[in-house]
């Protein structure tokens, strides 16, 4: 694959704006940890954007598909970069709160537009290969950030490594700004959102997941097995603090070590992208991610806890490269942000569910035993996932890919 000028904007862009993230999310973790020691609280920062997002992409999807993609990165990078920035000036948890959820309001718009963007920019022949690039360059974020953010509040504080995130944002829409423009919507080609449009939107997505079922019964599995992993996210830094006593600069660590396992992760699933299909990459890295949470909360050290992280991080890779890939591939570039809007609603419900129940499961009885529970639901889940994959090859072609 060669890495002409449009691919090398998209990879960087969004490599800097996920370093940020990175960054800002130990931040956010920490100040909100020391603030109320609570796991419930922490919780409340994996359900604001679920629930912002719920809001949000009732219409984002039809807006998105009726709007030019690369004008809404844009916008949603430097909404969310002035967010971002005024962060460090709310004083109580609410505040930051309604923050986290404006900024993922923006990111309802963000994240359907750039698979758009990708879908169109990135020839299909490349699209597995670009997105393990994408995922190693993400991975390294995942490295990196937790690394910075330590190094960045020890010498300074929380403030500046949010600031430094705002600026990810807008140096991120400065190179989207500089790639092409792929489509010139007119103001006549745009439709008046209103109800009766938005759930005509609904029912087009209906009807295509209902000619196309086994993709419906592959995107709930995925979706519930994925939600899980996200909710228990949500107990991670509880578990490091309480369980296995770690220090804030041990924490980071474990994180960083998990961005390691990403980053091989990544880079051998580019090495063997003509030699697997990215059925195979869903299927093992699914079930082997959820495995690798299991294996981090059964834990009693931070030796194990680091070595289930590194696991966790490379099977991911596998998994989010496939995924990527598979949706590229299979849904209409016309369809994709009403697609992805739909999916990223039910997604979210079953996120606050999932997280709900996991924090206040945690505060009756363990963090351990709760998460533990948990993640043996996703495994069964991810392997049932593999099932269907395997007896539906014609859907889920395991050709090599060119």
């Amino acid at each position: 694959m060669a890495l002409n000028s449009n691919y090398l904007l998209l990879l960087t862009g969004f490599g800097i704006s996920n370093l940020g993230n990175w960054i800002y999310l130990i931040a956010l973790n920490l100040s909100v940890w020391h603030l109320t020691h609570s796991p419930a609280a922490v919780s409340g920062l994996f359900i604001v954007g679920p629930v912002a997002r719920i809001f949000c992409n009732f219409f984002a999807g039809t807006f998105i598909d009726r709007h030019n993609k690369r004008r809404i990165i844009i916008w949603s990078d430097i909404v969310r970069g002035i967010i971002v920035c005024l962060m460090p000036f709310a004083q109580s948890v609410w505040l930051i709160y309604l923050f986290i959820g404006i900024a993922n309001i923006a990111s309802c718009f963000f994240a359907p537009s750039s698979t758009v963007l990708i879908a169109k920019l990135v020839n299909d022949q490349d699209k597995q290969r670009f997105n393990a690039i994408n995922s190693t360059i993400g991975s390294g974020s995942f490295m990196l950030g937790p690394a910075l953010a330590g190094i960045i509040i020890g010498a300074t504080n929380t403030s500046v490594a949010m600031w430094i995130n705002g600026l990810s944002f807008f140096v991120c829409a400065w190179l989207i700004f500089l790639l092409p423009n792929t489509e010139h919507v007119t103001d006549e080609e745009r439709e008046r959102i209103t109800v009766h449009l938005i759930w005509k939107d609904f029912k087009h997505v209906w009807e295509y997941c209902r000619k196309k079922l086994p993709y419906l019964v592959f995107f709930i599995f995925y979706s519930l097995a994925l939600m899980i992993a996200f909710a228990l996210d949500s107990q991670e830094i509880t578990f490091i603090k309480q369980y296995l006593l770690a220090s804030d600069s041990q924490y980071g660590f474990t994180v960083t070590m998990a961005g390691v396992g990403a980053i091989l992760g990544g880079v051998m699933a580019a090495a063997a992208a003509k030699r697997f299909s990215y059925s195979l990459y869903i299927g093992c890295g699914l079930t082997l991610t959820l495995f690798s949470y299991f294996s981090f909360y059964a834990s009693h050290s931070i030796r194990f806890a680091v070595i289930s992280l590194m696991l966790l991080g490379f099977c991911m890779a596998f998994s989010n490269i496939g995924y990527d890939t598979f949706f590229q591939k299979t849904i209409p570039t016309n369809l994709m942000g009403r697609f992805s809007s739909t999916l990223s609603l039910v997604q979210s419900i079953l996120q606050i569910t999932f997280t709900f129940c996991i924090g206040m499961l945690a505060e009756w009885w363990t963090v351990q035993a709760v998460a533990l529970i948990f993640s043996s639901i996703g495994i069964m889940l991810a392997l049932s996932l593999f099932f269907i994959i395997l007896r539906n090859t014609s859907y889920f072609a395991f050709e090599k890919s060119i």
